[in-house]
């Protein structure tokens, strides 16, 4: 039997990570008594120190920002998903003490965008160019057939989004951050802006809106997604993504499966709620 029963999310800032709360409720549900998961306030700074400190209790760790990328160089292995990004969200520490790391945030986007049943569009619109960002241009990879125009503030993040598209097989134009308002012409918007960036944008919303992702969960409803859904866009939110990812590191950190995505997913509604 593995000793690993130790699991944590890590970032900065991270006391509002919804993590603990969905993993927990996970392990509650499947009987995984023996398990712990909890959080951890490490900065890009502290994270060699934190990851020199772990021993063999240790199953998994769950990375935020601004931990995606600062993780990669402190791994022994990084899975196709997560090269291909450079971003990692998921350490998995093997039996014989390897560190691997996965990106779960993809196909975590892809199941979010299913569930809300959108399958397959022909172009769409990111906002942002951060880790989250190259993440949506590699879900999107998976599911739109034509071009994904970014949305960025800078000529150096213009140059990195298109160079996501070329490594990933999509065609990505950009565009300057003052036109993000024709983002909301494309079928579906993934925003992964940081809380407030995109309350500007509220009055270019449509007549007749596609679907909004936006990857925010705390707060929400964002004004941009509760203007969206009053026009009666489709909106997908930070909650969802947060669920789905999670349900992928659950099984991925404890080898037991399927994770319970309704009990997550309600764990969460109440945390929110509580606030």
């Amino acid at each position: 039997m593995s000793t690993r029963h130790r699991a944590a999310v890590l970032g900065s800032p991270i006391a509002h990570s919804l993590s603990p709360v969905l993993h927990r409720a996970a392990y509650e549900a499947l009987g995984l008594t023996d398990r712990s998961y909890d959080r951890f306030e490490v900065d890009e700074t502290d994270l060699p120190g934190f990851m020199n400190e772990l021993d063999d209790s240790w199953a998994g760790l769950s990375l935020t920002m601004p931990l995606k990328r600062a993780i990669i160089p402190l791994l022994d292995e990084v899975s196709d998903t997560a090269a291909a990004v450079e971003a990692v969200n998921t350490v998995v520490f093997t039996e014989d003490g390897r560190r691997v790391g996965d990106n779960t945030d993809i196909p975590g986007m892809i199941a979010a965008l299913r569930e809300h049943g959108v399958e397959k569009v022909d172009h769409a619109a990111v906002l942002g160019a951060g880790a989250t960002a190259s993440s949506a241009v590699a879900a999107l990879s998976r599911i739109c057939t034509g071009p994904v125009t970014a949305y960025v503030r800078t000529h150096t993040r213009a140059e990195e989004m298109r160079g996501w598209g070329a490594r990933l097989g999509v065609e990505v134009h950009t565009a300057d951050w003052a036109e993000a308002g024709h983002a909301f012409d494309a079928p579906l918007v993934i925003a992964t802006t940081p809380a407030g960036a995109t309350d500007p944008l509220v009055p270019y919303i449509p007549d007749r809106p596609g679907t909004l992702f936006d990857v925010l969960y705390d707060p929400w409803p964002t004004p941009l997604a509760a203007a969206w859904a009053e026009q009666g866009g489709g909106v997908v939110g930070g909650l969802d993504l947060l669920v789905h990812q999670a349900a992928l590191q659950v099984e991925q950190m404890t080898g037991v499966g399927p994770a319970p995505l309704a009990v997550m997913r309600a764990a969460g509604e109440r945390a929110s709620a509580e606030g």
